[in-house]
């Protein structure tokens, strides 16, 4: 793990990445949602908030990758009693 809870920007401009993970020469910018039951993950991730991650992201990438690294946003979803579920590649701008 590279960074935890990154914020970047001000007022409404402000954006968050939850984690940000290296494996090899890809970095990922990962979205952590938590819901008391699965059926709310389901409406856990939204075009809006997932266009924040990106943004923040796309603003902090220079601290965290490399010029040859692959870097991509990934979404991981938890809810009691169930496997996390680990999405890749959730958002593609």
């Amino acid at each position: 793990m590279l960074a935890r809870r990154q914020r970047v920007g001000q007022g409404r401009g402000v954006g968050e990445v939850d984690l940000v993970v290296r494996r090899g020469r890809t970095v990922a910018f990962v979205e952590v949602k938590w819901r008391s039951d699965v059926r709310s993950l389901d409406q856990a991730l939204d075009e809006q908030r997932l266009r924040r991650v990106a943004r923040a992201a796309q603003a902090m990438v220079h601290r965290f990758a490399r010029p040859d690294d692959v870097t991509r946003i990934d979404a991981i979803l938890l809810a009691p009693w169930h496997w996390p579920r680990h999405i890749t590649h959730v958002w593609q701008p």
